[in-house]
Formats: C-alpha cells, structure tokens, sequence
C-alpha cells in the first residue's frame, strides 16, 4: 500500500512539473511574440518619423506639388499612428486594419518620392539621397521585424494547439494569435 502511494505520488509530481513547465514553457514564448510586435510597431514608427524629414525636402525644392503631397502625407501620418493593438488581445480584423492604415502612408510616401523624382537638381540633393537611403533601410527592418513576429506567433500557436500542451493552455485560457499577413 505504501508503495503504490509512492508510484501515485510520483506520478502526480511528474504531471505537476510537466504542467508547470508547460505554463512557463506558454508565457515564455508570449512575451516574445509581444516583444516582437512592438520591434513591429518601433520600425512602422521610425518610418513615420521619416515622414517629416521627406516634407522639409519636398518643402524645400517645390512649390505647387509639395503642398498638395504633403498634406495628403501628413493626413496619412496622423491616420497611420491613431491605430493601435494591444499585443494580449489582437484579431485578425484588427491587423489588418493596421496593415491598411500603414499601407495607406506608404503609398502617399511612395506618391511623393516619384513626384520628387521628376525634379532632376533634387536627385542630386545630398539630404534626399540620405533620406531614400533611410526610408530603404526602414523599409527592410519593417520586413525583417514582421517576418520574425510571425516566426514568434508560428511557434507560440504550434505549442498551445499541439497535443498535450493544448490541455494547459486551455486550462488557463492561451489562445492562437493572428499572423502578420501582407495586403493585396
């Protein structure tokens, strides 16, 4: 009798470590996939923090066209930083209206470098090569940060819907998170 309570003990530590192993296995890679969506949301800020500095220099080199983009920029701006996601609760619905917000300012950025580009002095302006360089170079970190927010969620939904981990997660309410995806 002493013996089978010693087995049964045993088992009950077992599934007791394994269980707590597996919650702090959950939190773990949650906050990392937190941690990621706000090395997201850092890059899209860095890139509206660009916006001003593309405004000066489409200031500084025209008249007519500058003020018409730049309002259309800076409209987009203030539209692309009013929508924000809580990282613990986010939906589908809810990135992808993050997507379209984002979406919306680069093609006014966009709408803005080709106009700029039908000024021949202005491509050889030092301050507009180094601004293109930027908004390039911020343009790759936004890719490189989804890519590695989508790898966090990967990993994070694999471990709460696979089988036996899907039980503790269940236990304590750790649901799947929406990927990143691109728009059309």
């Amino acid at each position: 009798m002493k013996k089978t309570l010693w087995i049964l003990a045993g088992i009950v530590a077992i599934v007791l470590i394994w269980g707590i192993s597996t919650y702090n296995g959950f939190v773990k890679t949650e906050e990392k996939m937190t941690q990621a969506w706000s090395q997201v949301e850092n890059v899209y800020q860095r890139r509206m923090d660009l916006v001003p500095n593309l405004i000066s220099v489409v200031k500084s080199y025209s008249d007519y066209e500058s003020g018409t983009l730049v309002e259309i920029v800076e409209a987009r701006s203030r539209q692309a930083a009013s929508v924000k996601i809580d990282p613990e609760s986010m939906t589908q619905e809810q990135l992808l209206e993050f997507e379209n917000s984002q979406q919306l300012l680069d093609n006014a950025v966009n709408d803005v470098i080709v106009s700029i580009e039908n000024y021949p002095d202005l491509k050889a302006v030092e301050v507009y090569q180094t601004f293109l360089a930027q908004y390039a170079g911020c343009e790759n970190r936004i890719y490189v940060e989804r890519s590695r927010y989508n790898e966090m969620v990967k990993d994070y939904n694999k471990s709460v819907r696979s089988f036996p981990g899907k039980i503790i997660a269940g236990w304590f309410g750790f649901e799947t998170h929406p990927y990143f995806q691109a728009t059309e």
